[in-house]
């Protein structure tokens, strides 16, 4: 082999590992992008607006399409887990008979990446009795964690729990 076909060699070999490893790296940085999206806290604590909406129509299955098929709900005002939307719709049909309305108290938001992320914090609910129209506030320490699927961001986790006596 004379210097010159080595030479030649060397030059073809690198050209090869530039293009490559150039191509590879767009292509990371492309998926990358799209996978990454900007998620903005704001974007994810304004999702429990939607929530409370859904509750504001007064539709059990309403509220029950912001969560997941796969979402595990641990209620405010019932010993019950529920973890199938049989059981969250059930849960809602009778919570929704108090007409509650939500609000949040505060709100600690974490994005963990463009598809997942967790607000937590305590709200009140304001809640009629739909037998004797009186009228209570339940204060709860509240978390949800949300995925995007499909596009769409449905609730995979709530967990709501009554403030303690204190």
């Amino acid at each position: 082999m004379t210097r010159r076909s080595t030479g030649k060699r060397i030059a073809i070999g690198a050209a090869a590992v530039v293009v490559c490893v150039g191509t590879f790296a767009a292509g990371v940085g492309v998926a990358g992008a799209a996978d990454e999206k900007k998620v903005g806290k704001d974007e994810i604590a304004a999702l429990f607006d939607g929530w409370n909406d859904a509750l504001q129509t007064g539709d059990p299955q309403k509220v029950a399409d912001r969560y997941a098929k796969d979402a595990v709900l641990l209620p405010t005002v019932s010993n019950k887990v529920r973890s199938d939307r049989a059981g969250i719709v059930d849960y809602f049909e009778h919570f929704l008979e108090n007409k509650p309305a939500g609000k949040k108290i505060e709100t600690h938001v974490n994005v963990l990446d463009g598809n997942s992320a967790i607000d937590a914090g305590v709200y009140e609910f304001a809640l009629t009795d739909h037998d004797t129209g009186e009228k209570r506030t339940v204060r709860a320490r509240y978390t949800y964690e949300y995925e995007k699927r499909g596009g769409e961001w449905l609730i995979v986790n709530h967990h709501s729990s009554a403030m303690p006596e204190g």
